[in-house]
């Protein structure tokens, strides 16, 4: 029989042991309410905060947290199951972030028209939206907060944060950090609790004038529409299934490091992992060899374990969803190169691990092809050149990222051009850059992070006319 306690909080557990690491409050439509009425409260004195100085306090907050890294890394590590090393990266992007903006701060413009009708001027205002919602999944719990929070307080918006049920502790630590470093407490709360209650009642609040929402794309189409009954904003980072296109004059060794770690890092888990390899037949064996070097190497663990380089899934329903997504596709041919199993050893008897894995040649309308795979498992397949590679990384519903590698810039150019996705990397690892507009075409969402373009997403263009008065 469940106590009070099992009611009314939530048990976070590590995904490489299923130990309990910490305990919140499991929030409901009162907690939304009272958190968003607090925003609401302090959006006044944000916005008439100048915007330089907001800059300055969001870069102390970045700072701060920046200083307690290892002990936020470890908090991350222990919730979300990924390894140290990634932990350490992921709090430090984080930072990167919120420095960008705290940087842009300064620069925050309207405009000016001259000349509109006789003795009659023009001006663009900007200004916040108000209380923004920011929704956040488990894979990346700190650096998709990051996305949202940097822009979002720099434009002189107030943020209540959702964090993943099962990833709520390394956020709440650095909320408490930036309030402890200058950002009032009503700019930026976290309130934990279940989507389905506590995610609902924020976004379908009156009060709330953006929605700010990362994670799969049935979940991202229902705040979309319970979104729309208010007329919100919304920005929407959803499922991808990337693919990487290899032609037979590109580099091999630098693109089998790409694929092995964009489909690896995370334990895959990650929306712009690589998803999909096509390669082509000139190359695919020697590139196919040198990856399997590179996949024998890999060391499934614990995240905090010496040398761990694969963490475990985040919880038992990503590995089996895995696993039949794995399953399922060999049902249906391809060849079982590396995986497909959980490892043995007691090491492993309790957490959510599985091999990563490599299917060669898999059906184009498996379960690996078709759907977003969030785990580490690597379909491949052999294709005749760049027409065939560019048609098969179409053929998705999704449209997130995309990359390919050859040294021919008329191929590299077409590419970019054809390629559906809203990224795509030319000879480079998937990495995201602050300085560039992040988000999908399709079913990948909708709305731009990163980039100047992102603060548009956080504020309001208002049209002024101002009429002279006669001399």
């Amino acid at each position: 029989m469940a106590t009070a306690v099992d009611i009314d909080v939530t048990i976070v557990r590590n995904p490489a042991s299923g130990e309990e690491v910490g305990r919140v409050p499991r929030g409901g439509a009162a907690d939304a309410a009272e958190a968003v009425a607090r925003a609401q409260d302090g959006f006044p004195g944000w916005w008439d905060t100048p915007a330089a100085k907001r800059g300055a306090i969001v870069r102390a907050g970045a700072e701060a947290v920046l200083a307690q890294r290892d002990e936020l890394a470890l908090q991350l590590t222990l919730e979300q199951g990924k390894p140290l090393r990634e932990a350490r990266i992921e709090i430090t992007r984080f930072v990167h972030t919120l420095e960008h903006y705290a940087g842009l701060a300064k620069n925050l413009r309207g405009a000016y028209v001259p000349n509109l009708d006789v003795r009659t001027h023009g001006l663009v205002l900007k200004r916040p939206l108000g209380v923004v919602v920011a929704i956040v999944p488990w894979n990346f719990p700190t650096t998709l907060l990051g996305n949202k929070l940097g822009p979002a307080l720099v434009c002189g918006n107030v943020v209540v944060a959702k964090p993943a049920e099962t990833t709520p502790l390394t956020t709440l630590r650095i909320a408490e950090i930036m309030g402890e470093h200058g950002l009032p407490e009503d700019v930026f709360q976290v309130v934990t609790g279940k989507g389905s209650v506590l995610g609902e009642a924020l976004v379908t609040d009156p009060r709330v004038a953006k929605v700010a929402f990362t994670g799969s794309t049935p979940v991202g189409k229902h705040v979309a529409e319970l979104a729309a009954r208010g007329v919100k904003r919304v920005t929407l980072e959803l499922g991808g299934s990337d693919p990487m296109i290899v032609l037979d004059d590109s580099d091999v060794d630098a693109a089998v490091s790409a694929a092995s770690v964009g489909r690896f890092f995370n334990c895959g888990q990650a929306c712009l992992a690589v998803k999909r390899l096509y390669l082509h037949e000139q190359i695919a064996d020697q590139f196919v060899e040198k990856l399997l070097e590179k996949v024998r190497k890999l060391r499934v663990g614990a995240g905090t374990a010496e040398g761990t380089t694969i963490g475990p899934l985040h919880s038992e329903e990503q590995r089996t969803t895995l696993e039949d997504q794995v399953d399922s596709t060999l049902e249906r041919g391809g060849e079982l190169l590396a995986g497909g199993r959980r490892p043995d050893g007691e090491e492993y008897a309790s957490g959510w691990f599985y091999e990563p894995t490599l299917i060669l040649e898999p059906s184009h309308d498996s379960k690996l092809a078709m759907e977003e795979v969030f785990g580490p498992a690597l379909p491949i397949w052999r294709i005749g050149g760049l027409e065939e590679g560019i048609a098969r990384a179409n053929a998705s519903e999704f449209g997130l990222g995309s990359s390919i590698w050859t040294r021919d810039l008329t191929a590299a150019t077409l590419a970019a051009e054809k390629l559906e996705a809203g990224y795509t990397w030319i000879n480079s690892a998937q990495i995201i850059y602050d300085e560039l507009p992040f988000g999908g075409f399709g079913e990948s969402g909708v709305g731009k992070e990163h980039g100047n373009e992102a603060l548009d997403y956080y504020q309001e263009s208002k049209a002024v006319v101002v009429k002279q008065s006669p001399r």
